[in-house]
C-alpha cells in the first residue's frame, strides 16, 4: 500500500506533485492546519504530515497520530512541533534549515537601508500629498561600522552583503574563529567592543538562555549614540521597552524589527515611534524561499517514506534503517560526549578530533561525527541538527578529524572526543555497556565510570580530604538528591574530578556555595538530553 501524506498548510503545486510523481498518496488540505480538532480527527490515517507554521503539531495531535512516521516542516523553525512527544512516539521531525537563508539575510539588509533613509515614513508622507524633503535626512551606509551579532549561516551572508556595500563589518560570535573571521573579511570582537563601536547593529542568533535580551537595558545604555538596530532573527533578543525609551530620548536613532517578543504582535512599545520600521515576520517571505523549502520538504519526506533515508532530521541521525538498531546507543553516546564538551567550552573551537576504537570504528562514522558535532554546538545553536551540524561547523572554520583504530584496551569499543581552542585542549571518552547504556569512562585523561543522567554536576579539585563530604553535605542541605556519584584522580594528591548525577536541576545557590568553599577549581552544572 502506498504511503499517505497529509499537507495541512499551503505548499506549492510543484511540491504536491513531487509526492504524487513518486507514488505517494497525497491529501492536500491547506486550511486544515488552523482547525486543530478536525486535524486530530483524521491524522491517524496518515504516514506523513507536511506543514508550515500554521499547523501546531502538539502532544495531543501526535498522540492521535497512530500511524504517523514523519513530520516535515517547510522552513527552519520547529517551534510549532512538540519534538519530545514526536520522539517518544518514534516520529521523525524534519525541517529545511537552509532554504530561506538568503531571503532572511536580504530582508535584514533591506530593513537596514529602510531605517537609514527613513523610507517607510517618507513614503507615507508623500502618499499623503506632502512634500517634506527636508524632514527626512538619512545617513549613508558606506564607511559605517556594522556590528553583526551571530556570524553563522544567515549572519555570514549579511556580512558578505555589507562588505559589498563598503561597510566595515565587526562580528561578535563566541564560536567564530579568528581564521574564519579573516576568510569572511570581518573583524572578530567581543560584545562590549561591538556595542561601543557599531553605527548599525543586526542580530542573527537563535533565542536561548544565553542570547535572551542580549541587547538588555544595560547594554542598550552602552550603545554608541545614534546607533540603528535591526532584528530579523528572533523576538526576545532585545528589551523592547528599553529600546523604545532609547529611541524616544534620541540615544538610538532608529530601529527595524521583523520579529517581536510576542507574536502575532498586535501591540508593541516600538509601534508608532519615529524612524522605527516594522514588518510582520517576513524574513522568509519571498516566492523563491517558500518554493525552495516546499520542494525540499517534499523530497525529504518522500525519500524517507519510500527508502528509509533520513535528511535534515531534528531528532534522528542520518542512518539507514539497518544501522539504526546497532548504532542507536552509540549515537546517543556521541551526542552526550559532544554535549559535555559544548557545555564546558565558552571560547571559539578551532578543531574537533574524534577517535573511534574497536567495534565502533567499523560503524557509520559520518552519522556518529554528526552527533558529536551537534552535541557540541547545541548550546549555542539549538536549531542545529545532525545533518546541518557539519555545515555549521564548516562555516565557522572548525576543522573536523576522525581516527579509527583497532581495539586497544579493555573495552570492546569506545569514542574519545577532543576539542582544540586557542587556550586549551579538552577531551572526554565514553562507551556503551552491554545493557545499551552510554557511560563516560575518561575525562581529561582521568579514568571514571559515570552513568549519564539528565541533570549532573561536574567538579575539579586537588585530591585532598573532605571533598566527598562537602559535596554530599551541601547537596543534602539544599534538598538535592544524588542518584550516582563518581570520582576519579590523576594520582594521589593530584588533580581530581567528581561527577554527580542528581534527580533535579541544581539551584544556582548550591553552585555558589560550593565555589565559595575554595576547595574547587571548577563547579559546573550540566544538562543532558536523555530519555
Amino acid at each position: 500500500m502506498a504511503p499517505k501524506v497529509l499537507i495541512s498548510d499551503e505548499l506549492s503545486d510543484a511540491a504536491v506533485q513531487i509526492f504524487r510523481d513518486r507514488g505517494i498518496e497525497v491529501d492536500f488540505q491547506p486550511k486544515l492546519g488552523k482547525d486543530k480538532d478536525a486535524l486530530a480527527a483524521i491524522i491517524g490515517k496518515y504516514d506523513g504530515l507536511a506543514i508550515r507554521s500554521a499547523t501546531k503539531a502538539t502532544e495531543k495531535l501526535i498522540e492521535a497520530a497512530t500511524n504517523l512516521k514523519v513530520i516535515g516542516r517547510a522552513g527552519i523553525g520547529v517551534d510549532n512541533v512538540d519534538i519530545p512527544a514526536a520522539s517518544r512516539k518514534g516520529i521523525i521531525v524534519m525541517n529545511t534549515p537552509f532554504g530561506n537563508s538568503i531571503t532572511t539575510a536580504e530582508h535584514a539588509v533591506a530593513m537596514m537601508m529602510a531605517v537609514a533613509r527613513q523610507i517607510p515614513e517618507a513614503s507615507a508622507s508623500t502618499h499623503a500629498g506632502k512634500w517634506e524633503k527636508s524632514r527626512f535626512m538619512g545617513v549613508e551606509l558606506t564607511g559605517k561600522t556594522l556590528g553583526v551579532i551571530g556570524a553563522g549561516n544567515i549572519g555570514g551572508i549579511v556580512c558578505d552583503r555589507a562588505r559589498g556595500l563598503k561597510m566595515k563589518v565587526i562580528a561578535y560570535d563566541p564560536f567564530l574563529s579568528e581564521e574564519r573571521a579573516d576568510q569572511m573579511g570581518v573583524e572578530k570582537v567581543e560584545l562590549d567592543d561591538l556595542l561601543a563601536r557599531a553605527d548599525f547593529i543586526t542580530l542573527h542568533v537563535p533565542l536561548t538562555d544565553q542570547t535572551r535580551n542580549i541587547l538588555s537595558r544595560e547594554n542598550i545604555a552602552r550603545l554608541k549614540p545614534g546607533v540603528r538596530i535591526i532584528n530579523c532573527a528572533r523576538g526576545g533578543l532585545v528589551d523592547e521597552d528599553a529600546l523604545a525609551e532609547a529611541l524616544k530620548s534620541g540615544h538610538v536613532a532608529g530601529a527595524a524589527f521583523d520579529v517581536f517578543a510576542v507574536e502575532p504582535a498586535t501591540a508593541s512599545p516600538l509601534f508608532n515611534l519615529p524612524n522605527v520600521v516594522v514588518t510582520p515576520h517576513l524574513g522568509a517571505a519571498t516566492t523563491e524561499a517558500q518554493e525552495n523549502v516546499a520542494l525540499q520538504v517534499a523530497e525529504q519526506m518522500s525519500d524517507y517514506l519510500l527508502t528509509g533515508a533520513v535528511t535534515n532530521a531534528i531528532n534522528m541521525p542520518s542512518i539507514t534503517a539497518e544501522e539504526a538498531k546497532i548504532m542507536g546507543p552509540w549515537i546517543k553516546l556521541a551526542g552526550h560526549l559532544g554535549n559535555f564538551i559544548g557545555q564546558m567550552t565558552d571560547e571559539p573551537i578551532k578543531a574537533i578530533n574524534v577517535l573511534y576504537d574497536g567495534s565502533v570504528s567499523k560503524m557509520n562514522l559520518a552519522a556518529l561525527n554528526c552527533s558529536v558535532i551537534a552535541g557540541i554546538m547545541k548550546l549555542a545553536n539549538p536549531d542545529v541538527n545532525m545533518v546541518s551540524a557539519p555545515i555549521v561547523a564548516k562555516e565557522r572554520g572548525i576543522q573536523i578529524s576522525t581516527t579509527r583504530q583497532d581495539q586497544s584496551g579493555t573495552f570492546d569499543g569506545y569514542i574519545k572526543v577532543t576539542v582544540v581552542t586557542d587556550k586549551r585542549e579538552r577531551s572526554i571518552a565514553g562507551t556503551v555497556f552491554s545493557d545499551g547504556k552510554p557511560r563516560f569512562i575518561q575525562i581529561k585523561g582521568i579514568n571514571v565510570d559515570a552513568e549519564i543522567g539528565r541533570n549532573m554536576v561536574y567538579t575539579t579539585n586537588e585530591d585532598v580530604p573532605g571533598i566527598i563530604g562537602t559535596l554530599g553535605q551541601t547537596m543534602g542541605q539544599h534538598g538535592v538528591n544524588i542518584a550516582n556519584f563518581t570520582l576519579g584522580r590523576a594520582r594521589a594528591g593530584g588533580e581530581a574530578i567528581a561527577i554527580l548525577y542528581v534527580d533535579d536541576p541544581v539551584p544556582a545557590a548550591v553552585i555558589d556555595k560550593l565555589v565559595a568553599t575554595g576547595l574547587f577549581s571548577q563547579v559546573k552544572p550540566l544538562v543532558f538530553d536523555v530519555e
